[in-house]
């Protein structure tokens, strides 16, 4: 977390937000970045249309991806490390001087004694009910030791959940269907609700809109027209089923998606709704436009 001197040549393993958010944090200090992702794609966990143009936005950057690879070794040597990686049936052995390994995240909860209590585990994280309670009584857990999404944000709600069912109130149960996921590199990427692809798998008829930073005269004024906003609604019913961003302060923008799914708002309200100008949040207004062939600015 604090190198002494920026690695000329950086290998990370892993191509979920960690991984993505240190590789665009030393890309853009200068170091050569390799990315090694085991699965065929990167970010698994978004959109895979928003994912593409991750992918696409990093290499342009002249980040290197090595997708549907494994790392089968890494050698200590005088000048770094030597890495074995594995590809398509071929092995080679590349030279870094750092490795980062951004996989294989779990609950922090060893050396806590909770098998002597009994405590439930679930992939080694404290199961939990949607207010904190664990199997044991008067026992209750939040954060990092219990199930993902890791997020700071969602332990801090989880928080406020749990204290107030302990005092006996009636707190509103955590959904995290409506929790945002932020990832803090270059562009930004932002998601909430499902994906398309899970939005399908569910059995949905769905709509789908976008709109892209090119044609958002504010993402023009800031020279940032690199970027796209998507949305998912249902086409029955006109709920917003899921958001996923990708461009300049899109870690911004999806609060506004976040309080319309937290309010079941419909596609309807949110044609209605004025969006002021010149802002980036009129891409929002516009990217629902579409999913409705209604887009103005395209």
């Amino acid at each position: 977390m604090v190198p002494e001197t920026l690695p000329k040549k950086l290998l990370v393993v892993g191509s979920g937000a960690i991984g993505l958010e240190f590789a665009s944090f030393y890309n853009g200090l200068g170091s050569d970045v390799t990315v090694v992702e085991v699965m065929d794609r990167i970010l698994l966990q978004e959109d895979a249309e928003i994912a593409a143009l991750a992918q696409k936005s990093f290499e342009k950057r002249s980040v290197n991806f090595m997708t549907s690879a494994e790392l089968q070794s890494v050698v200590p040597t005088k000048k770094g490390v030597d890495a074995t990686i594995s590809k398509d049936g071929a092995s080679q052995t590349l030279s870094f001087d750092k490795v980062i390994l951004a996989i294989g995240v779990v609950a922090n909860t060893e050396g806590m004694g909770l098998e002597d209590l009994g405590v439930e585990l679930e992939k080694g994280a404290i199961k939990t009910d949607s207010y904190g309670a664990t199997n044991i009584p008067g026992l209750y857990a939040i954060g990092d030791v219990t199930a993902p999404p890791w997020l700071a944000h969602k332990a801090s709600h989880e928080a406020v959940i749990c204290v107030e069912a302990i005092a006996g109130l009636s707190p509103h149960a955590l959904d995290k269907n409506k929790i945002p996921a932020c990832t803090y590199c270059t562009p930004q990427i932002a998601s909430i609700g499902l994906t398309e692809e899970k939005a399908l798998a569910k059995g949905h008829e769905i709509r789908v809109g976008r709109f892209p930073f090119q044609g958002n005269g504010k993402a023009l004024a800031m020279g940032e027209t690199e970027g796209l906003v998507k949305v998912v609604f249902c086409d029955e019913t006109g709920e917003l089923l899921g958001a996923h961003l990708i461009g300049a302060e899109v870690t911004e923008l999806i609060q506004g998606f976040a309080t319309a799914i937290g309010l079941e708002t419909t596609e309807e309200e949110l044609m209605q709704t004025v969006f002021p100008h010149p802002t980036l949040s009129e891409m929002m207004h516009e990217s629902v436009l579409d999913a409705y062939d209604k887009v103005l600015h395209l």
